[in-house]
């Protein structure tokens, strides 16, 4: 017997309105999510949530402008850094769609200056994949004094690092660096003879509409820009400049929450790229620390409760001021986009969340940091009030630890010549987050700067077991064994 049209109508409007539903409860849930974020200073941006491919939740937290008290808003402009890669990737495969270059070739191919002892064994695959060998030009430690101010053309700045010796043979590993898709970008503009810029616009930008997407320029006028800040405990400064030549195409764009939706929406889309084109971004190539990596993403899998895995594809940013992260769960046209502007916080962290919530899967509450009270004590009254202080806080259940923020608190200390205290700091890493390799890496810098080699060593060792791909840590084990 057929079902009346007013029944299936009603049954239609019902699912309707369950739907709308689910999605207004978890909207909520984020909304309150990002606020506790934002009470805690953890966070300070844009945010977008979109399910099924439909944005659920779209909402800007903190100031875009502090000195002027100017609120972020959907439309807020942030730098995007590292998320810049998959641009740059998914232009170099284009090209490759239309025969204009060849991702199994060594680079010297396009780049015939570049130097031949290494360019001959680098292909373009190599690049897109991290797995060169070049060493990351802002792992250099005088990066951010001696190179990151002043402008420099793609082609003379790809001399600072291309005569240096690899870190692996080409292919061997995973390595993350930037000067690969700085070079991957000099190669688009000499294979079109375009700027990346212009290209970037002409193939991506202009047609999927992208109008508040673009390479940054700190010199030009640009409407609904955000400040970059960061943080020194619970204090916030200006971020210092970066020139925005020297990220280029490894990090240089700015966009919106929306714009990257957009963005978002036309990867599931043949408009720019052929099917098969657009599947070659999302192999996992390489293994890359815990997860996979394809071209210009990173490639991984989460639990979601009975039901099996998830397939996950994302990339973070950071850069001066700022902090970025695009996740997509694509069998579900799921996607969490977080901009920020104060500098790195837990955006990994705020994701998890959202995605658990997307799920109806359990998540954990936000945190206090405990590293910005530890930096502020430490700093201020020394060793033995930062000690007392951390055996006072760290059973108390409204703070958390976390490895990035107690890292840069001491960094911080470290670079303001507290040594001891950026020990102790490290130390508490290190007993908190004992499989971390960075940890270690950054208890054996401060043993360093503080004169004891023994203890460098012991940390530094930790750190290469724990690490393997922990190439300065080799350097540095090296250079200590001669002594």
């Amino acid at each position: 017997m057929k079902k009346p049209i007013r029944l299936i109508a009603l049954c239609v409007m019902l699912q309707l309105f369950t739907l709308t539903t689910f999605a207004q409860d978890k909207a909520k849930q984020i909304e309150q999510l990002l606020s506790k974020y934002t009470e805690y200073g953890q966070f300070n941006g844009s945010a977008l949530v979109a399910e099924n491919g439909k944005v659920i939740f779209k909402k800007a937290f903190g100031s875009a402008n502090m000195e002027w008290n100017i609120p972020n808003e959907p439309d807020t402009k942030f730098r995007l850094g590292s998320i810049t890669k998959q641009f740059t990737a998914f232009l170099i495969v284009k090209l490759a769609e239309e025969g204009k270059i060849k991702l199994d070739v060594p680079i010297t191919t396009y780049l015939p200056d570049y130097p031949k002892a290494n360019g001959d064994k680098i292909t373009i695959h190599h690049l897109l994949t991290h797995t060169s060998g070049i060493p990351n030009y802002t792992s250099d430690p005088n990066f951010l004094k001696e190179k990151s101010r002043n402008p420099s053309s793609p082609e003379n700045f790809v001399k600072t690092f291309s005569s240096l010796p690899l870190e692996f043979a080409p292919g061997e590993k995973f390595n993350y660096s930037n000067s690969g898709y700085f070079l991957l970008g000099y190669i688009i503009e000499k294979i079109t003879g375009k700027s990346y810029e212009q290209y970037l616009q002409e193939i991506i930008l202009t047609p999927l509409k992208m109008v508040n997407t673009g390479f940054d320029h700190s010199d030009i006028i640009l409407k609904n820009r955000a400040a970059g800040y960061e943080k020194r405990g619970k204090n916030i400064i200006n971020a210092p400049y970066i020139d925005m030549s020297i990220p280029y195409a490894a990090g240089s764009l700015y966009s919106t929450v929306e714009d990257l939706y957009l963005w978002d929406q036309a990867l599931y889309t043949t408009k720019l790229l052929s099917e098969k084109s657009m599947e070659s971004l999302f192999k996992p190539y390489i293994k890359a620390w815990d997860d996979s990596y394809g071209y210009g993403w990173f490639l991984s899998e989460a639990d979601n409760g009975n039901k099996g895995k998830l397939k996950i594809v994302e990339h973070g940013g950071g850069i001066n001021g700022f902090n970025t992260i695009i996740s997509r769960i694509p069998a579900d046209k799921n996607l969490v986009v977080l901009l920020n502007n104060t500098g790195g916080t837990v955006l990994g962290e705020m994701n998890d969340a959202i995605r658990a919530i997307l799920y109806n899967q359990p998540f954990n509450q936000p945190k206090k940091s405990l590293a910005l009270d530890l930096l502020d004590s430490f700093s201020e009254k020394g060793v033995n009030a930062g000690t007392e202080l951390y055996k006072k806080l760290k059973n108390d259940p409204t703070y958390g630890i976390k490895e990035n923020e107690m890292n840069s608190a001491g960094y911080q200390l470290l670079g303001n010549g507290k040594k001891k205290e950026a020990i102790e700091i490290f130390k508490i890493n290190v007993a908190a987050f004992p499989k971390s390799g960075n940890a270690y890496d950054s208890l054996g810098e401060a043993y360093l700067a503080d004169g004891d080699k023994k203890l460098a060593t012991e940390n530094y060792s930790k750190s290469v077991e724990l690490d393997p791909s922990n190439e300065n840590g080799k350097k540095v084990l090296a250079e200590l064994s001669k002594k």
